[in-house]
């Protein structure tokens, strides 16, 4: 009986222990199933992949449509979270009334941000101008704060809400509309002063103002956005009866100009208390200005110069001018028929950098290379782009007529005393027939170009004819051109203006009207014997660049004035030796000139003009310009100090 009542004993022990040892295994999976979960402690963290966890501490308004941390943060300590979501109105005028009259920039940036987020959600534009002046009062406080420090991220967010801001508290029908007067303010009132005269430009005045963060570039490679306070804009161009300037009838119509706005603030963080503010609308263009002073401190006005640039572009007639500019000599683009036309008004000591495009071509192929140009600060302190259009089947020897006296006729008009430096040190860039012109705007023809047996004043032709053939032929380099630039050019001539395709391109050549006449005078003279050769009709542009053909041959030998600096980019297709190469139109063996300053090779088509190797040579060349004429006037100094 003992021992069967151990046995039971025992029996019951082991039956106890193993049901323990099952419970503390559950208890122990129990356990590391809550840690896996990640439920383990209400407080922890979570390990997340390192952009999405720099997303979540840089989101704002702005990026993400949802306020910053530092905004939600400032609502959880004052207890206005909930409100703000239910109430934001009364949310947003509790934040302002506890306001500190100085300092407080957690406060003041959480009231920017939750302003502009319920005006977007409201479409109270009244909320967008208060965010305005909250960030205004931010970044710019005047004399009751200091400004954050500058590695504060709220910096930037702050002069991004405030562009924006600004541009969507003035929308009118989507679009902002310029005005003065006493504005409302969620808070109070915002009295603001506007001159209208601060919109006339270059004789024209700036109107249809359109937001350049509501444009969305193509086609071109960098989307250039100088950074700082104020909201870009593009805006155009109409005709105004202000002060005319020299350059209105040069500069096009339809041209799409970087404009920014900047509302100027008197002492705004003292007068938010009030709800009294003061303040001036400006306006800025690239060409006015690049800083704003702002109680001693210049700051950089943001500009949008490539959506601008775009703008212009977009469904622009210049683009129907290729072709049919190629065909008909008589095509013109409204005002552009004068030729030459720039981007800016002249700033004097800034020196023109002329850019003339090739065959079945127009001003617009440019676009990139001016992209660059426009947004480098070494450039615009220095140049200023000029575009010459031409009607690119005519005869070259015109083209480069009306090349040589457009500029001799701007000079003038801008610089009629000829005191100006910068329009005494002229860079002449041509890509292709473009680069024919402009060899012809730096040599002295003498008679070599005269086709004829006889002098001039022995052509037995009209005046209008012996004078148009006496400019065209017989010319002297122009004093003011400095340095030219050749981008695949046919000094040689183009072997693709030979056989079928050259004759059947000149094939649909049109002469200009008065041109036509030419021809005529040319075939009597040709009857009386005055003419050498075979010449016929007045050659196109496609006839003269065959490399048989006499004026090609005689021009290519016609050396560059003294003084002038010549540069060659040279483009080649393919890995092949270049000296046999050829960019699908020019030869290597056309395009390069023996004497050059430099010569670049570029491994492209001929379209080269907006290569990226190409726009780099070229800023070289102009930037390493700017250091030799200033070593030059350093040494003049020393000269006469001595």
């Amino acid at each position: 009986m003992q021992h069967d009542g151990s046995l039971m004993i025992a029996d019951s022990l082991t039956t106890t222990a193993l049901k323990l040892r099952l419970a503390w295994g559950w208890i122990h999976l129990l356990v590391g199933a809550l840690l896996m979960s990640g439920c383990a402690t209400p407080i922890g963290v979570q390990f997340v992949d390192p952009g999405e966890g720099y997303q979540s501490l840089t989101a704002n308004i702005l990026s993400a449509g949802r306020p910053s941390s530092f905004s939600a943060r400032e609502l959880m300590n004052l207890n206005l979270y909930q409100r703000f979501q239910d109430e934001p109105e009364k949310a947003l005028a509790e934040m302002h009334a506890s306001l500190a009259p100085e300092g407080d920039e957690d406060r003041l940036f959480a009231l920017t941000e939750l302003s502009f987020a319920h005006a977007g959600q409201s479409g109270n534009k009244s909320y967008y101008l208060a965010a305005a002046v909250y960030a205004y009062s931010f970044l710019l406080p005047g004399k009751h704060g200091a400004p954050p420090r500058m590695i504060d991220p709220r910096l930037r967010w702050a002069a991004d809400i405030y562009n924006q801001a600004l541009t969507r508290a003035a929308m009118v029908d989507q679009k902002p509309v310029p005005r003065g007067g006493v504005l409302k303010l969620p808070f109070g009132e915002l009295t603001v002063d506007f001159n209208e005269n601060d919109l006339i430009w270059a004789g024209y005045r700036l109107t249809d103002f359109v937001p350049a963060a509501d444009i969305e570039v193509r086609g071109l490679r960098n989307r250039y956005r100088i950074p700082g306070i104020g909201a870009p804009l593009a805006a155009s161009l109409e005709p105004s009866s202000e002060t005319a300037t020299k350059e209105q009838s040069h500069i096009p119509p339809g041209l799409k100009v970087p404009v920014t706005a900047f509302l100027r603030l008197d002492d705004p963080r003292g007068a938010l208390a009030s709800g009294k503010l003061t303040g001036k609308l400006e306006f800025y263009t690239p060409d006015s200005a690049r800083t704003v002073n702002v109680e001693g401190i210049d700051v950089p006005i943001e500009y949008e110069t490539t959506s601008a640039l775009a703008l212009t572009l977009e469904g622009a007639p210049i683009w129907d001018f290729e072709i049919a500019g190629f065909r008909s000599g008589d095509f013109t683009v409204g005002k552009l028929q004068r030729g030459l036309f720039m981007l800016h008004p002249h700033r004097a000591g800034r020196m023109p950098v002329v850019l003339v495009h090739g065959t079945a071509s127009s001003p617009a192929r440019w676009a990139e290379l001016v992209n660059e140009l426009e947004n480098d600060p070494r450039f615009w302190q220095n140049y200023e782009i000029w575009l010459f259009m031409y009607n690119t089947g005519n005869p070259i020897a015109y083209s480069a007529l009306l090349l040589r006296d457009a500029l001799t006729e701007l000079v003038s008009d801008l610089d009629p005393a000829a005191t100006d430096p910068g329009l005494k040190n002229m860079v002449v860039m041509g890509h292709s027939q473009g680069g024919l012109l402009t060899k012809m705007t730096v040599i002295d023809s003498d008679k070599r170009l005269w086709p004829f047996s006889v002098p001039p004043e022995e052509l037995t032709v009209g005046e209008e004819t012996r004078d148009l053939l006496t400019r065209a032929l017989i010319f002297k380099p122009l004093p003011f051109v400095k340095e030219v630039i050749f981008i695949a050019t046919p000094h040689r001539g183009s072997f693709q203006a030979l056989g079928i395709l050259g004759s059947f391109a000149s094939w649909l050549v049109n002469m200009p009207g008065h041109l036509t006449k030419l021809s005529v005078d040319l075939l009597t003279l040709q009857q009386q014997g005055l003419v050498l050769g075979q010449i016929g009709d007045v050659p196109t542009s496609i006839t003269t660049m065959n490399p048989d053909n006499r004026f090609i041959r005689e021009l290519s030998q016609i050396p560059i004035a003294d003084g002038v600096v010549v540069h060659s980019i040279i483009a080649v297709q393919g890995d092949g030796p270049i000296e046999e190469g050829d960019d699908g139109v020019v030869k290597y063996s056309s395009a390069h000139i023996d004497g050059a300053a430099s010569e670049k090779l570029v491994r492209s088509g001929h379209s080269t003009q907006d290569h990226p190797e190409t726009i780099q040579e070229i800023k070289r060349i102009l930037f390493e310009r700017i250091k030799g004429l200033a070593a030059r006037q350093d040494s003049s100094a020393s000269t006469l100090n001595r």
